[in-house]
């Protein structure tokens, strides 16, 4: 039983490698956010035996969490890089004609040649319509549209756009050689009831699941979902010396446990040459 021991806490010091090498590994990567493996220990007996005569029988992996607290900031001298401070996230849109919904907290930005604001994957950047108050009408994922930024004035075709701000509250205004200016919504945000379930798709995206709960869609600076800072980026949340301190102990667990199993083989050894 000493093998069987001793190999879940091996399968399980090697888990807990993996996820910090992947911590390591992505700590260059925007908007990223590492994870953390967490165990707890096997115990059995029957109903009617005494556990104080009974040892435990190992450990298993109870899940691997993510960790969605705040990652540093850089400045960037781009309009369309965009920073999340709160706990809202982007929400944006992939191709037809499965239309699939994501959210990230990469704010790096890009126009296309046909003027579609995408993200790093390039799925479509979500905008919510605004009144002329600035006010918006409609805070649903039906309601979201793509950002589109436009070719000209609404009044002057031929009055080419010469700039793109973004305000915190992810108010998004285009202004145009003649002057003229056009607000052409806010920034979609999500949150959700249980941030932790949900589901990675990489390139620091995820996915709305049974255990994320359903979405709130909504601008920024409302309730939780935090100030949009235009001209910045997300670095990932992972420290590095604290990753490496957490990777050396469980190197260290794994050399134990493989210890105990080379000790619980001299032993079967020893055993089974007697006479």
């Amino acid at each position: 039983m000493s093998f069987y021991t001793s190999l879940s806490g091996l399968k399980g010091a090697q888990t807990d490698m993996s996820v910090i090498s992947n911590n390591i590994a992505n700590a260059g990567s925007i908007g990223f956010k590492r994870s953390k493996a967490q165990f707890g220990d096997i115990f059995a007996s029957s109903p009617t035996q005494s556990t104080k005569m009974i040892a435990g029988q190992g450990q298993r992996l109870n899940g691997i969490s993510q960790q969605f607290t705040q990652g540093s900031y850089e400045s960037s001298e781009k309009t369309l890089d965009m920073a999340i401070v709160g706990e809202g996230m982007f929400v944006v849109k992939g191709d037809p004609p499965r239309e699939q919904v994501t959210y990230t907290r990469n704010g790096a930005f890009t126009a296309t040649p046909d003027r579609n604001v995408i993200d790093s994957t390039g799925q479509k950047l979500q905008l919510l319509p605004v009144d002329a108050s600035g006010n918006v009408t409609n805070n649903t994922l039906a309601g979201a549209f793509d950002f589109v930024l436009p070719a000209g004035a609404p009044s002057d075709p031929t009055a080419q756009l010469v700039n793109v701000s973004i305000g915190l509250d992810g108010l998004v205004s285009a202004t145009f050689a003649n002057g003229e200016a056009q607000v052409l919504g806010k920034v979609a945000m999500a949150t959700f009831p249980a941030m932790e379930g949900l589901r990675p798709v990489g390139d620091a995206h995820w996915q709305s699941s049974g255990e994320s709960g359903p979405p709130t869609i909504d601008a920024a600076t409302n309730g939780p979902m935090g100030a949009l800072r235009s001209g910045a980026l997300e670095r990932s949340n992972v420290d590095i010396t604290e990753e490496l301190v957490m990777l050396i102990g469980a190197q260290r667990n794994f050399q134990a446990n493989a210890k105990a199993i080379e000790g619980a083989s001299q032993l079967s050894q020893t055993i089974i040459n007697m006479r």
